[in-house]
């Protein structure tokens, strides 16, 4: 079943706007507890207490808990989709040197730096959704969609910094920062940005070469 897909019932409840604007409330909580304390600190009672709503709401509004984390996955991608469109436009033109370009595409990939705990506790959430990915169906085409918005805007990144972008190795440029940050995060000292800026710089002119 893909995200959205709820019985007639469930459907009805968020037509109206009161119901649309609950859901959407149950989706950003359960989405914040996700960050916060991974898959098991999204259940039905945390989620309604966190969002100021009934128990119930959370079984009215969605069909499943499943439903509830999908939907607050997706809820997480399209902030992080935001951040990266909001970071590219304020940006206007874009510096053609390699430095200036892996610079950007790491802040896209890892997001800002926050202080060391927190900026590690949301990567760890975000690789914790990819690879939930690959048991549950439901959260693949979630992670799928937003896996194709953020190709899209790290195409566009490039192809602006006057590189040339095929689609192959786009998905090797990403492979690249998800394996350092992945690498990173199991060091005693972490420094992911520090790894993918590194591993990036070695391999950008190859994947994306200038124009």
């Amino acid at each position: 079943m893909s995200t959205g897909q709820v019985s007639a019932s469930h459907k009805a409840s968020g037509a109206t706007p009161k119901g649309e604007r609950r859901r959407h409330a149950l989706a950003c909580s359960a989405a914040d507890l996700l960050v916060e304390g991974g898959f098991d600190a999204v259940r039905h009672r945390a989620v309604a207490s966190r969002a100021g709503l009934p128990l119930a709401s959370t079984t009215y509004y969605f069909e499943s808990l499943d439903d509830l984390i999908a939907c607050a996955v997706e809820v997480l991608g399209h902030r992080e989709l935001e951040v990266m469109r909001g970071r590219i436009d304020e940006l206007g033109d874009l510096a053609h040197d390699v430095e200036s370009t892996v610079d950007l595409i790491v802040d896209l990939l890892i997001g800002p730096e926050d202080g060391a705990e927190e900026g590690r506790e949301r990567l760890i959430a975000r690789y914790e959704r990819f690879i939930a990915s690959a048991r549950h169906p439901q959260l693949r085409e979630v992670q799928q969609r937003l896996r194709a918005q953020t190709d899209d805007l790290l195409t566009d990144v490039l192809r602006r910094s006057g590189r040339v972008v095929r689609e192959q190795q786009l998905r090797r440029l990403v492979a690249v920062v998800d394996g350092a940050v992945v690498g990173a995060l199991g060091e005693v000292d972490p420094e992911p940005r520090s790894m993918a800026k590194s591993m990036l710089l070695e391999v950008l002119d190859v994947v994306a070469p200038p124009g």
